[in-house]
């Protein structure tokens, strides 16, 4: 059995989810996949069930009710992934925004380098962004930025989404009190590793817009996030981040 294992949530991904099963599939380092499906009215979960006899013991599928969130999709994922005793567990969009290719690089930076959390960075030396409007850029930029300056974190992408955790990082984190379920849940996670003093490394990535199939970001998600970190913010001054065994 493979140490690793990559989440990938989906929503109506037909375009892209057996090439990206496929493609994580085919690099050296062996890493098993878990798709984690909403519901898809596109078929989605019909071509991962499709796909699984290709891929026996590699490929899993969990099926949800309905279109619930990113974040309770990536919780569910978690969930199950330390029930299975996986050691590196990873954050992956369906869509090739984040290149399969640099799935070993945020291995070796937990595995080799001593990272609890490795993050895929749009924004420090080395990485770049392909296809996406100059808007976009500048949002999520800027959205980093004010990250820093509410939080106090350094990490320079904080809504990135292309992750690698140790275990021992999301045994740490109580998981049921996440409470943002878009954009927000990506800061939040890396804010509650941060606050409990985990290692962070930001490995830098290519990060290249979707060319298949329908964006999710919407207005709503970007609201939550503004005001989820000021939440977050005077959150932790409640709250205790102690390890357990410390």
């Amino acid at each position: 059995m493979s140490d690793s294992l990559v989440i990938i949530p989906t929503y109506n991904e037909k375009e892209n989810v057996a090439k990206i099963i496929r493609k994580v599939s085919s690099l050296p380092k062996d890493f098993n996949i878990l798709i984690v499906d909403d519901n898809s009215p596109d078929g989605t979960a019909q071509i991962v069930k499709s796909l699984m006899n290709e891929f026996p013991g590699r490929l899993f599928l969990e099926e949800r009710t309905g279109k619930l969130g990113l974040g309770t999709a990536y919780i569910h994922g978690f969930k199950w992934a330390l029930n299975k005793n996986y050691e590196y567990i990873f954050e992956m969009d369906a869509d090739f925004s984040h290149n399969p290719e640099d799935l070993p690089r945020l291995y070796n930076a937990c595995a080799i380098d001593g990272a609890d959390l490795a993050i895929g960075s749009r924004y420090i030396t080395g990485a770049n962004v392909v296809n996406w409007p100059m808007g976009r850029v500048l949002m999520s930029y800027y959205a980093s930025v004010y990250v820093r300056i509410v939080t106090g974190m350094k990490i320079k992408d904080a809504t990135a989404g292309f992750k690698c955790y140790k275990a021992k990082v999301l045994r740490t984190i109580e998981l049921d009190k996440i409470k943002f379920i878009g954009y927000a849940f990506q800061i939040e996670m890396k804010f509650t590793a941060w606050k409990f003093g985990f290692k962070i490394i930001e490995v830098p990535i290519i990060f290249t817009d979707r060319t298949e199939g329908k964006s999710k970001m919407n207005k709503g998600i970007f609201k939550e996030a503004f005001l989820g970190v000021i939440e977050l913010k005077f959150g932790s001054l409640l709250r205790s981040y102690k390890r357990k065994g410390n």
